[in-house]
Parts: structure tokens; C-alpha cells; sequence
């Protein structure tokens, strides 16, 4: 009843039976099929329904549309030439058989052979008898309210089943029934879109076109006009004048946006040469600004130099101020000797050598208090040593030497002090120099924050002089 698009491969012997063909059709509780499995074996082979009116055929022709069509696509009872609202889904699963008149209203209701409490089922198993490989579809129906459509679970496996081994023994439980089918590795979805893209990968079947192809000459009884039934089943709908009027559309605003850039390339020609003005004239503002805050920054510069200057002579000064006291102390300690000396030798020419021991008991004291004042330097040096981590010299060459190292590293030490002095005031300039900097920023979006265009405040200050200067003010 329904073969698949040829797979490149095939394993058959008779070219007849390639593809995935229907190998057998199952219904329960199905329209007038009730009460227990009706199953239909076709061996993959064409069959041929014969009956009465009215005894299953295209019941069962239904069921197999209902397995492969989408439900909105679905016309029930096509095959009898009947009209589309004769049977519906609702009538197959209560299972409608006739119809029966009201005496007293006059109107007529269907008869049902089951109630809401019954589910049905239909199932499909599809081989490929080259690839040794089994299919199956179905769908479970039930009803969850007396008058709603009823409800379906669409179910596909890749093996062959049975309503009979599958759908059986789980009493009324819907959820029962999921929780078998998914345990035995079928796959369940409530819609057909993923059911249906499930099958036709499997069955090679690229676009659901064919299914609708399929749908309308499954239960085919004549065709009048085989290109009127081509245009209309096999060829997508096509709507020349809505296209028409689309494209007639599409150029319209084509043409606008064309109109569009033109007018806008034209614009920016006009505004380019404005706006490159802008840019040097901010450029040479800028540059001019530079020089002013340079300049105005020359005076306090030299004068920070010249303060430098003189502070360095100061400490030279004091320096030398300290070395000369040094030296006068120097030169009192031998005046005092040379006078104590010359007291001696004027006694010893008045005593002619008389009164040594005062003699000695003067040059006594004078050394002990020598020895004091050269003990208190000795100590405040060596304390000056330890705070740069130098040791007390043991000898005169010694003391000399450090004498001289002292003096380089206080030269370097003063020359770091200027250099961290000279970045200071570099790093000083710098953070005035980006204050005023911030300055005019912060003026400019001042400026901006009070304004609709984005110009900036010295274009806006040359229009506002340019419109002074045309009025005269």
C-alpha cells in the first residue's frame, strides 16, 4: 500500500519489493472493527480490499492514512466519495456504525458501539525485506471528555510489534502504557512533527509532499484531468500576483533607499570638508593651548630651578660653615696648648726649672679633658657609622679612607635627591597638566549635557561669533 524512496542500496531479488513496504496492518476498537485485534497481513505484496458497502474498506484505508498524514491534512471516508464531515476521528474511536432519529425532536444522533472508557489502536509494521530491517507505527486514541476530540500517542520503534504482545494488559492507564512502550525502547511523542520526521528518515522519504501525494491517491477512483491533479498534488501552490505585487513593492523601497544613499553621500560631501575644518581647527586650538600652558609654565619652572640652585649652594655653604667651625675649634685646642706651653716656658725661665709636678698636674688635666672631647666625637661618629651601617675605623689611613667613601656616597645620595626632586616636579606638571585636562573635558560635556546636537563646545563657540558677526553685535 505505501513503498519508500528507493535507498541507493538493495539486497532483494525481485526489484518489486525494495524499499520499505507495509508487511502488516493491526486495529483495535477502530471504527466498526471492536472488541478484539483485527490484523490485515500483506507480506510487504500489493493487496486487494473487496466488500460490501459499508464493511471496512475504507475504514481500514483510513487507518493507514491516519498513520502516515498529519491529522489537519487527514479527509476521512475519502475513498467512498463521502462528504468530509461524514466520519471523524471521534466517530472511529467510539466506533459510529448508524444513526438513529429522535421522535420527538425530529433530529438524529449517532450510535456508538463503545464508550469514552475504551482506547483504540492501529499499528503498522514496515520491512525492507533487502536490509532485513522492521518498522513499526502507531497510535493509541482515547478519550478524555465526552464531547472533546479524543487524545493520541504516537508511538515508532525500530522493530516489529503487536497490539496484541504491546498494547495489552495495561488496563485504562495511559501512563502505564507510556512506561512499557519506553521501557521496551520505543519512541513516544504527542504530536506528529517529530513522529513523522522520525519515519520518513527512516523510510527515506525527503519531503512530506510525498505523504500528501500519498494522501490523495490512496483512495484515487478517477482522475479528470491528469494536469490539473499534477499542478494541485505534486506542485507547490504558487501565487504569481501576490508575487508580483511583492516584487513590485520590494522595488519601490529599493528605489527609496537608492534615493536615500544618494542623498546621503551628498550630505557627507557637503559635510566632509566642514568637518575636517572642525577637526583642524581643534587640532591648532589644541596645539596653541599647548604652547600657552608651556609658556606659562616656563616662569615658576626656572624659578623652582633657581630655588634648586641656591639650596644647593646653602647646603655647601652650611657644609663649609660646619668645616670651618671644625677647623676653629682645631685651631683654639692649639692655642690653648701653644699658651699653656708658652706658661711653661715662662715658668721654667722664671723658675729656671722649679715646680714641675703643677706643671704636670696642668698638662694633666688639659689632656684628660682633650681625651673627654675626643671620647664624645669618637662615640657620636661611630653612632653616625651605625646608622649607615658602617663600622668605627681602627687606624688614622682607615679613618681617612672611610672619610673619603662617606664623602662620595653623601655626594651620590645628594644627587638622587635632586633627580627624585626633578621627578617630582615632572610628576607635579603631569598631574596639572591632566587636571586642566579634565577641565575641559568635564566643560565639554557640561557643555554637551546641555545641548540637542552633538557638536562640539568650540564649533558651537564659532557659531554663536559667526552669528554675532551677521547681526551686527
Amino acid at each position: 500500500m505505501l513503498e519508500a524512496e528507493t535507498l541507493p542500496l538493495e539486497f532483494v531479488a525481485d526489484d518489486r519489493r525494495v524499499g520499505f513496504r507495509l508487511q502488516s496492518l493491526e486495529v483495535l476498537n477502530w471504527g466498526t472493527f471492536d472488541k478484539r485485534v483485527w490484523r490485515y497481513s500483506l507480506d510487504g505484496r500489493s493487496g486487494l480490499l473487496t466488500g460490501d458497502i459499508g464493511s471496512g474498506k475504507s475504514t481500514l484505508i483510513d487507518a493507514v492514512t491516519t498513520l502516515l498524514v498529519p491529522a489537519h491534512r487527514v479527509a476521512y471516508n475519502k475513498a467512498a466519495g463521502a462528504d468530509a464531515r461524514e466520519r471523524s476521528l471521534r466517530s472511529y474511536v467510539l466506533g459510529h456504525y448508524k444513526s438513529e432519529r429522535n421522535e420527538v425532536t425530529g433530529s438524529a444522533h449517532p450510535v456508538a458501539l463503545r464508550d469514552a472508557s475504551s482506547y483504540s489502536v492501529i499499528l503498522g509494521v514496515f520491512r525492507n525485506e533487502g536490509y532485513d530491517q522492521a518498522v513499526t507505527l502507531a497510535q493509541v486514541f482515547w478519550l478524555k471528555d465526552q464531547q472533546g476530540q479524543p487524545a493520541r500517542l504516537f508511538v515508532a520503534a525500530e522493530r516489529a510489534m503487536t497490539i496484541a504482545d504491546d498494547f495489552a494488559g495495561f488496563g485504562s492507564d495511559i501512563a502505564a502504557l507510556r512506561k512499557k512502550l519506553r521501557v521496551s525502547g520505543c519512541e513516544l511523542s504527542d504530536s506528529f512533527p517529530p513522529y513523522g520526521a522520525w519515519f520518513r528518515r527512516r523510510f527515506g522519504i525527503e519531503h512530506d509532499q510525498a505523504l500528501e501525494l500519498f494522501h490523495q491517491t490512496v483512495s484515487m477512483k478517477s482522475v479528470g484531468n491528469l494536469t490539473e491533479f499534477v499542478r494541485n498534488h505534486m506542485l507547490e501552490p504558487f501565487d504569481v500576483g501576490s508575487r508580483i505585487e511583492a516584487l513590485i513593492r520590494h522595488f519601490d523601497d529599493l528605489d527609496r533607499a537608492h534615493q536615500a544613499v544618494l542623498k546621503a553621500k551628498r550630505q557627507v560631501e557637503l559635510l566632509a570638508p566642514l568637518v575636517d575644518d572642525g577637526r583642524r581647527h581643534e587640532a591648532l586650538v589644541g596645539e596653541v593651548q599647548r604652547w600657552r600652558t608651556g609658556r606659562d609654565a616656563l616662569r615658576p619652572y626656572f624659578a623652582r630651578q633657581k630655588v634648586e640652585l641656591l639650596d644647593r649652594r646653602l647646603a655647601l655653604l652650611a657644609e663649609q660653615a660646619i668645616r670651618i667651625d671644625t677647623q676653629i675649634d682645631r685651631l683654639d685646642g692649639l692655642c690653648d696648648a701653644e699658651r699653656a706651653e708658652l706658661a711653661k716656658l715662662e715658668r721654667d725661665l722664671r723658675d729656671n726649672g722649679g715646680n714641675r709636678l703643677e706643671e704636670l698636674t696642668s698638662e694633666i688635666r688639659r689632656l684628660e679633658s682633650e681625651k673627654t672631647q675626643r671620647t664624645e666625637k669618637a662615640d657620636r661618629h661611630a653612632v653616625l657609622l651605625g646608622r649607615i651601617d658602617g663600622t668605627p675605623p681602627v687606624d688614622e689611613s682607615a679613618f681617612l679612607a672611610q672619610q673619603q667613601t662617606i664623602a662620595t656616597h653623601a655626594e651620590s645620595l645628594r644627587q638622587r635627591i635632586a633627580d627624585l626632586d626633578n621627578r617630582e616636579r615632572e610628576e607635579d606638571f603631569a598631574f596639572r597638566k591632566g587636571r586642566e585636562e579634565h577641565a575641559a573635558l568635564s566643560v565639554e560635556i557640561e557643555s554637551l549635557t546641555r545641548r540637542k546636537s552633538n557638536i562640539d563646545a568650540a564649533q558651537v563657540r564659532i557659531r554663536l561669533q559667526k552669528n554675532w558677526d551677521s547681526s551686527g553685535l
